[in-house]
This record gives structure tokens, sequence and C-alpha cells, in this order.
């Protein structure tokens, strides 16, 4: 028996990264997954594979090439995910963007591109998975935040404010979709060996590997085996909290 047999699990952002390695957990345990991703269809193809090697039963994922910031995509494609596999039982709200930049010479473009991804994006995948959550009374949402939105860290300001919003989405949702049988937690998230952490100023890295305990990167798969327990059946009594994978670097 998996953590998540039975599941039908949706994990934005799937096609790299963290987020692929959590598509690749999520089939091993025996969820039905689906995901979606932005330009890359080879990488996406990459996740399809894996899903398909993971799974127990050689379960096929489900990729949707659709932006998070395109509001009606995101809503034919979880119409789509519900008519061919069901209702949706878990969200993962992974994909995000970062770019490296001082406050100072930050233009509006950069703000609103960083905002409409990591916060708006956040908003479009939620809604309609989340009403579907609350007719069905059940659901496990996880939020993908940032040690970087908890401590004054070397990093974007754009960047640790929209991850900074997360954490304040997650828990006043939970406290309202508590009432609907939905928990709802999030992740904060050291430096990864993912194409975003490795896009972070040298310093920073070189800083965040000094104050790490475990002196590295974490790799995806350590994150996505936290995540797999986090909204599993196992994990019953957890809402609005914010857990920190970082390999001890703000302890």
């Amino acid at each position: 028996m998996g953590l998540l047999d039975g599941k039908i699990a949706f994990i934005s952002g799937g096609s790299r990264g963290i987020g692929q390695a959590m598509c690749e957990v999520f089939a091993r345990e025996g969820a039905t997954v689906a995901f979606n991703y932005a330009s890359n269809d080879a990488k996406a193809r990459e996740t399809l594979a894996k899903i398909e090697a993971a799974s127990p039963t050689g379960a096929k994922g489900l990729a949707f090439k659709v932006s998070v910031t395109d509001r009606h995509g995101i809503v034919d494609m979880v119409k789509a995910i519900n008519a061919q596999a069901g209702t949706i039982d878990i969200l993962v709200n992974n994909a995000a963007i970062n770019k490296a930049d001082n406050f100072a010479t930050t233009t509006e473009k950069s703000w609103m591109n960083i905002v409409d991804t990591n916060i708006n994006g956040l908003y479009f995948i939620t809604k309609p998975i989340y009403k579907n959550m609350v007719r069905a009374r059940k659901g496990k949402i996880l939020n993908i935040t940032s040690i970087g939105a908890q401590r004054a860290l070397p990093t974007s300001v754009h960047y640790a404010t929209t991850k900074a919003a997360v954490i304040g989405f997650t828990k006043c949702l939970a406290r309202e979709a508590g009432n609907f049988g939905i928990s709802v937690n999030a992740i904060s998230a050291g430096i990864y060996d993912t194409d975003l952490g490795h896009s972070l100023p040298d310093a920073f890295k070189d800083t965040y590997e000094f104050w790490c305990i475990q002196k590295r990167f974490g790799t995806p798969a350590e994150l996505a085996e936290v995540a797999a327990f986090m909204v599993s059946d196992r994990n019953s009594y957890m809402t609005g909290e914010v857990v920190t994978v970082d390999g001890g670097t703000v302890v």
C-alpha cells in the first residue's frame, strides 16, 4: 500500500526540479498524477516517463501545457483532469520563478512578472480546485514557499515578498478550509539542486552552504518525500503549518 493509493494529485510546475521529483514520488506512492508546465515539451515528456516508470501499476500521468497565469486555460485544464481522472484530491502549488535583482534596479515589469506568476498563479490554480474540494468535503493543499520569506536572506525582494504571501495564503486559507475537511500546509524550502537554486547569486549560495548544517544543497527527491507524507491521509492533524526543509540552515 502506498501513501497516496487511489488519490488524484495535481502539481503545478511539474516538468522539472522539485515539481518533477514530486510527480515521480507521488506516482510511486500510488497517486494518479497530473501537472502543468509552461514551455519545455521535452522536460514534460521526461516527467511523464518518470511517472509511468514509478507507478506500481504503470499508470500514465497527465500533462498540460498551460501557464499558471492563464486563468481560463487553468479552468479548462481542471475540467479536463476531472473528466479523465476524477476530482483532484491533492493540490501542490509548486510553480514559481525568481530573478536575481537589487531592489534599486528592479523594473516594474520584473516586479509584476514575479508577482503575476508566484501570487496570481497561486490564486488561479487554487480557486477551481479548491471549489471542487469544498463540494467533496475533503482535500489536501500543499504550498511551496521559501526560507527567503522567513529570514532576511540576500535574495531578491520581489521573490521574498511573493513567498511571504504564500505563507499568509496558507495560514488564512487553512482556517477557512477546515470547515470543509480540507487541510492547507506549506513547505518552506531551502536551496535545492535545481535550475532555480543554481540561478541564485554565488555569494548567496556560498553563504547558504556555510550556514547549512548538512553543508550542501538539498536534492529535489528529499523534499518530495516530505511532501508525499504531508499530503497523505497519515498526516491527519496538521493544518496551517509551514514546515521548513532546508538541511538545518535557519534553525
